[in-house]
């Protein structure tokens, strides 16, 4: 076969041409580019690191200032709690106070009324003794013909009015 006896004449020199393409080849890709390649790849990942880095420092600084706010939002809560309770206990406090004014208040009325209305029942009993005393006498002057004091009446009309059970006679 003439191709078989064909390679053996050029095999030698497409070895050579071999060697000096991947020997250029190896000199441009390998010792250009690749380098570039490599510089871009540490600069993305050294950029990466470093966006990570500030965004852990960011994460904790958000993580710091959100304790501090919720440290801040417990003692605001805890001091509204706080403040709350006092006013409670001072509402409490003035309406107690209140409360007592105005029992007091009613109390010393009603003692008033009472003795009001004491007042008038005394008055009233003195006046029906005083009519049936009275009475008493008119009637013993007209029935009997007797003629009685007005003590010896209102004597007898106590006497008829505590054994009847009359209460301001």
């Amino acid at each position: 076969m003439p191709q078989i006896s064909q390679l053996a004449a050029t095999y030698q020199g497409q070895i050579f041409w071999l060697l000096v393409t991947f020997g250029f080849v190896f000199l441009v890709v390998g010792r250009g580019m690749v380098p570039r390649v490599q510089k871009t790849i540490d600069g993305r990942d050294g950029r990466i690191s470093g966006d990570l880095a500030a965004a852990k420092a960011a994460r904790d600084a958000a993580d710091r200032a959100e304790e501090d706010w919720r440290a801040r939002d417990q003692a605001a809560r805890e001091r509204a709690q706080s403040l709350l309770a006092d006013a409670r206990a001072r509402a409490a406090k003035a309406t107690e106070a209140r409360l007592a004014q105005a029992g007091t208040e009613q109390n010393n009325r009603l003692s008033a009324r009472e003795a009001d209305i004491r007042a008038a029942a005394d008055r009233a009993g003195t006046e029906i003794e005083a009519v049936a005393a009275d009475a008493a006498r008119d009637i013993a002057a007209r029935v009997a013909g007797l003629t009685v004091s007005d003590e010896d009446a209102r004597a007898a009309v106590r006497r008829v009015a505590t054994t009847t059970g009359g209460a301001h006679v």
